[in-house]
């Protein structure tokens, strides 16, 4: 019996895909590289946006047509969110919900016998220290947490995951130790809000990212996104953290609207104002600071002032990542009651939006030309060279060195995405 796992979305969920093959490994089922090769396909899938769930609903139902005789298995978020639209596309599916990881190797073994097997529903089981495979030695992903303190408006993500579960700072630094042990010299902390981490339990984020990062070995460390909210109590803790020699200078900080009403209609549970008092606290400290952050466009109760105002926040903080999301409507969320703005405008903000995004990207990597960076080599490039990390988590493209190398490049170009150099 072989299995082949395709896994969309988030770097949490890609963990998903490595727990459940590790979980097929420690009991002796084949893992394979080729969908060709499989007797049973598992889709893990990601429902965050319509476009990928559009592309997860055209998947299951190409695999059904091309691949009669295989069996498939759908994980993830859809699982939970969107069952009906589920058993509607795939009837003879089986299903592995994303708390329900460790019944992999008996869901994959009765659905390959011809069984139609449905394991879902939330659970406290823990994802720290369990089993993984991953085709990526070099980046090792812990789930600190799953679940979220949140309740936006918009979000279907949360019915998935449920409410927040911490996992132990002791077996979360263990875990990060073998990993470094064992070559991995990325650690990347994730979860749905990694600010809201410890929330539960009394353990604090800016305790174990200190932890982490105090651990002997060369490797950098990268926090997920945080939620400015949960953000809020403990600002100066998370500086210091991030702070840290082998932090990489860079948080992931959505503010999703510049308006404070729509924020308020959106219950994201904080302020533009609080906004940029936690994000100039840490580029006062961390200077050579990358700020990632989010943007929905055209939230159904967006007028063109609320939307003036998320301009101005982004000329105000020149955010070095920006991710750029239309509006639309999820399986559960509130939001999905309201009326959507007009095509028209949204395609106009949009648009408007994506070049305003250009030009303060272009701008913020444009200022790093002919500068020394040192960098981490993570990965090969698509069209050749390698892909690399500056400290401050940027994109480098460069040559002649090896995975897995720390080297110090000189910056010769500039584009809105990523810097190219030269090894000095």
């Amino acid at each position: 019996m072989k299995v082949y796992i395709d896994s969309y979305g988030c770097t949490f969920n890609k963990a998903d895909g490595q727990i459940m093959a590790g979980v097929l490994n420690d009991n002796n089922i084949d893992l394979v590289d080729n969908i060709e090769d499989a007797d049973v396909i598992i889709v893990n899938t990601c429902y965050v946006k319509l476009p990928t769930e559009n592309k997860i609903v055209y998947k299951i139902q190409q695999l059904q047509e091309k691949f009669p005789e295989k069996k498939i298995i759908v994980g993830g978020c859809m699982v939970e969110i969107d069952p009906e639209k589920l058993d509607a596309i795939g009837p003879n599916c089986s299903w592995i919900g994303p708390h329900q990881l460790n019944k992999a190797a008996d869901v994959v073994t009765q659905t390959y016998c011809g069984e139609v097997v449905r394991e879902y529903g939330l659970s406290k089981e823990s994802k720290v220290g369990v089993s993984k495979v991953t085709d990526d030695s070099l980046i090792h992903i812990i789930q600190i947490c799953e679940g979220c303190l949140g309740a936006c408006t918009f979000c279907c993500t949360r019915f998935a995951r449920g409410p927040l579960n911490s996992y132990p700072i002791a077996d979360i630094v263990e875990e990060a130790r073998q990993a470094i042990e064992n070559g991995a010299c990325e650690i990347q902390l994730t979860a749905q809000d990694t600010a809201a981490f410890g929330k539960d339990t009394g353990e604090k984020l800016s305790d174990l990212i200190k932890e982490v990062a105090n651990l002997k070995g060369d490797f950098r460390v990268r926090v997920g996104m945080m939620h400015p909210k949960n953000i809020l109590g403990d600002v100066d803790e998370i500086v210091d953290a991030i702070k840290q020699p082998k932090v990489y200078n860079f948080i992931h900080l959505p503010i999703q609207s510049g308006s404070d009403k729509v924020l308020k209609e959106m219950r994201r549970g904080h302020s533009v104002d609080q906004y940029v008092d936690i994000v100039n606290k840490f580029k006062s400290r961390i200077p050579d600071l990358t700020l990632a952050t989010d943007i929905i466009v055209g939230y159904p109760t967006e007028s063109d002032d609320d939307f003036t105002k998320t301009v101005e926040l982004l000329n105000e903080v020149k955010p070095s990542l920006i991710h750029l999301s239309k509006y639309q409507h999820r399986k559960g969320a509130i939001s999905s009651s309201l009326k959507e703005i007009p095509p028209k405008t949204m395609k106009e903000r949009s648009k408007f939006l994506s070049e305003i995004k250009s030009e303060i990207t272009m701008k913020e990597n444009e200022v790093l030309l002919d500068s020394y960076q040192n960098v981490l080599v993570l990965e090969k490039g698509s069209k050749g060279g390698f892909i690399a990390k500056t400290d401050s988590y940027i994109p480098v493209i460069v040559d002649d060195v090896d995975l897995g190398d720390f080297v110090r490049v000189k910056i010769t170009h500039a584009t809105a995405t990523y810097l190219k150099g030269i090894v000095e």
